[in-house]
C-alpha cells in the first residue's frame, strides 16, 4: 500500500478512536508502504472530525480558572483539542507534498503518531474526571493555517510546526505552574502529563525547523529573512513574551530568531538581547 494514501485516509475519519488507533498502526507499519510522487486528489471537508465538539470562533470560546475542577476539565479539554488537530495537521503534511525526501514523510508520520499518544493521555485524564473529548466547545484556530498552506510545503513548515506549534513550548510552562499552584491531585497528575508531552513537541518544532531550514537551502532562500516574509503574507501573529526561550533554542531556533520574535522590527536596536 501507499504512504501518502493511506495517510489521506486515515485524515478523512471522523471517528476519534478510529483515527488515533489506525493512525499509530500506520506509523508502526510505515516500512511496508511505498511512497508515491503523484498526489492523491482532495476530497471535500478535510479534515475528518467527530459531531462534537462544537467548533465556535477563538473568541467564543469561554475561559475557566484553573483554580477549580471545572476549570481544570475545560482547560485539559482545550489542550486535548489542539493535539487531536496535531494529528490531523501532520497526516495532512504527509499526504499534501509531493517530491519531498523520504525522511520528511516518516518525520511527519511519527509526529502523528506521538500526537495521537498525548491525545489520549489527555482523555483518559478527562475521563477521569468524569468529562470527555467534546464535552465542551474548542475552536479550529490551528487548521485554518493549515488551510491558507495548502499550496505551499515552505509555508507550511514556517508557519505551522515553527510557528502555532512552537506557542505551546512557550504556555506550556505557564499552564503547569498554575495547575501546581492549586495542590488538587488531579491538577498536578495533569502538569505531569503536560511535561511528557513538552518533552516530545520540542522534538516537533525541531522537525519543522529541520525541514523549513532544508526548503530554504533548496530554494535559495535566507531562512531567517524568508520568514517575516511568510509571516506577512499568510498573517500570522507574532507570539507573545514570555518565550520559552531554552525549549526553542532546543527546538532549533537562532539567536537572531528569537531576538525577532521578542522585538519584532526592532530586534536590531537590542543587542545583546540573549
Amino acid at each position: 500500500m501507499e504512504l501518502r494514501q493511506r495517510a489521506l485516509q486515515v485524515l478523512c475519519l471522523s471517528d476519534v478512536d478510529q483515527k488515533v488507533r489506525q493512525t499509530l498502526d500506520l506509523q508502526a507499519h510505515a516500512a511496508s508502504f511505498s511512497i508515491a510522487n503523484e498526489t492523491p486528489v482532495e476530497p471535500h471537508d478535510l479534515p475528518g472530525r467527530p459531531e462534537r465538539p462544537a467548533l465556535l470562533a477563538h473568541s467564543q470560546v469561554a475561559r475557566r480558572s484553573p483554580a477549580t475542577p471545572a476549570g481544570r476539565a475545560v482547560l485539559l479539554h482545550a489542550i486535548a483539542h489542539i493535539e487531536f488537530n496535531a494529528i490531523n495537521l501532520a497526516l495532512d503534511a504527509v499526504w499534501r507534498f509531493s517530491g519531498m525526501p523520504q525522511r520528511y514523510y516518516l518525520d511527519w508520520l511519527r509526529i502523528a503518531a506521538e500526537e495521537a499518544q498525548h491525545f489520549s493521555l489527555l482523555r483518559e485524564h478527562l475521563r477521569s474526571q468524569g468529562h470527555d473529548y467534546g464535552d465542551f466547545p474548542a475552536h479550529q484556530g490551528l487548521w485554518t493555517m493549515c488551510e491558507k498552506t495548502r499550496g505551499d510545503v515552505l509555508a507550511r513548515m514556517a508557519l505551522v510546526p515553527r510557528t502555532l506549534e512552537a506557542r505551546g513550548l512557550d504556555a506550556t510552562p505557564l499552564i503547569q505552574r498554575k495547575l501546581r499552584q492549586t495542590g488538587a491531585a488531579d491538577a498536578l497528575a495533569a502538569a505531569d502529563i503536560l511535561e511528557a508531552i513538552l518533552r516530545e513537541e520540542v522534538g516537533h518544532v525541531a522537525i519543522g525547523n529541520h525541514w523549513y531550514r532544508w526548503l530554504c537551502e533548496r530554494d535559495g532562500l535566507d531562512a531567517e529573512a524568508h520568514y517575516t516574509v511568510l509571516v506577512q503574507r499568510h498573517e500570522a501573529q507574532q507570539p507573545k513574551p514570555p518565550l520559552n526561550l531554552e525549549a526553542r533554542r532546543r527546538a532549533g531556533f537562532t539567536e537572531t530568531e528569537l531576538a525577532w520574535l521578542t522585538y519584532g522590527e526592532n530586534a536590531s536596536n537590542k543587542p545583546n538581547a540573549f
